[in-house]
């Protein structure tokens, strides 16, 4: 039997084992000591933004994000439903509010065609606030996901959150080190451009601490919010008065000590990103109906991180379930892409538009190996076994 080849996994060596058993040994492993300042400041700096705020998830930053900007209970958010689906709960059940679920473009980013149809067809501005048509609601926010590393059309979705007065949530936990490198936003890093944006470091991300996250923003009376929020919104912290709920959202000393070690790595990562993703393209896309999917790219003003790879079937006589089966069966790991999040739990009781292409790219997606680590020969061996099927 052939080696395992795993989906995402971290990359750590020498320098985390080191770094972590330094952590250990200073004593400072919970969530005090110095290198979660640290860490936060060293991704301010990489991402040129004044501060950022470190948490145990990427969804406790989205958490936090949508706390200190304000959206209350009874709020509606746009959201895309093409997505993990704690890119959505964080910014709406968490805190009482209801999702607008809008389907996908080609980079499988949220359709800017929808969100515009949304606003402008089913919604009406009073004072300076939109509001839904259907459920009188206000529509606080719009809540855009950088869908495996793939930079969202921000320069569209930025104009419409203005004209519409909503607040726009960056979800770049798949994004770290996506940016534009020319037109009007170059040097913006995704995550960085709306009114707050936040990032993850899971195993299966790009850097890893084992779990984490982070938030920015525009806003310096936001982070400072969100800053007191996390950290359980003490007031007094010798005689432990509280001002508001907060929440034990704190990331450890342990988590950011690997964080600087991967964050020192990060662009050696996305560079063997980009050699694999452009072997994935080289040896399947075009072949036997097979196609890689595109990210926006340095053609379209853009350095993508290349978090993910898609093959899509959809040109293809193959079926995604058994196409992830027989993979399986030479111990190489794929996955679909998510289910749709408006047909989960109790979310079909709220509106979904413009659905046709998440729901064809949910069907004909799989996704390749990825790991920033992936060598030559391993992505050669997923391709030889991908053209056999």
């Amino acid at each position: 039997m052939s080696e395992f080849i795993p989906l995402s996994v971290p990359n750590f060596g020498e320098w985390e084992a080191d770094a972590a058993r330094a952590a250990v040994l200073s004593g400072w492993v919970s969530t005090s000591g110095a290198r979660v300042s640290e860490f936060e400041q060293a991704i301010a700096d990489y991402l040129g933004m004044p501060r950022a705020v470190a948490t145990n998830a990427g969804s406790s930053a989205l958490h936090i994000a949508a706390m200190a900007a304000g959206i209350h209970a009874g709020d509606e958010v746009i959201v895309p439903t093409l997505t993990f689906i704690a890119a959505v709960n964080p910014l709406t059940r968490y805190i009482g509010a209801e999702p607008v679920f809008i389907g996908c473009d080609d980079s499988l980013c949220i359709d800017p065609d929808g969100v515009e149809d949304f606003c402008a067809n089913h919604c009406t501005m009073r004072d300076g606030k939109l509001y839904n048509n259907k459920t009188g609601a206000h529509v606080a926010a719009l809540g855009v996901v950088h869908v495996f590393g793939n930079m969202a059309d921000m320069p569209r979705l930025m104009d419409i959150a203005r004209r519409y007065g909503l607040i726009l949530i960056e979800d770049a936990t798949e994004a770290l080190g996506t940016h534009y490198i020319s037109g009007p936003l170059a040097g913006k890093f995704a995550g960085t451009m709306g009114d707050a944006g936040c990032y993850s470091f899971n195993g299966n991300k790009i850097i890893t601490t084992g779990a984490g996250g982070m938030m920015v923003s525009n806003h310096p009376d936001w982070t400072e919010h969100a800053k007191h929020l996390s950290t359980q919104a003490k007031a007094d912290l010798l005689q432990f008065l509280h001002d508001e709920v907060g929440y034990n959202y704190r990331m450890t000393n342990v988590q950011a000590t690997l964080g600087l070690v991967q964050l020192d790595r990060l662009e050696g990562f996305i560079e063997n990103k980009k050699a694999r993703y452009e072997q994935y393209v080289a040896g399947l896309d075009g072949k036997k109906g097979l196609r890689i999917l595109p990210f926006r790219d340095e053609a379209q003003g853009v350095r993508p991180n290349r978090w993910f790879f898609s093959l899509y079937l959809g040109e293809s006589d193959l079926d995604r379930d058994t196409v992830i089966a027989k993979l399986q069966a030479q111990n190489i790991q794929t996955r679909p892409v998510w289910a749709l999040i408006h047909e989960q739990a109790d979310y079909p009781r709220n509106e979904a538009y413009h659905l046709d292409k998440a729901l064809d790219y949910r069907k004909h997606i799989v996704n390749l190996p990825c790991s920033t680590d992936l060598t030559e020969q391993d992505c050669a061996r997923v391709i030889d076994a991908v053209l056999a099927l």
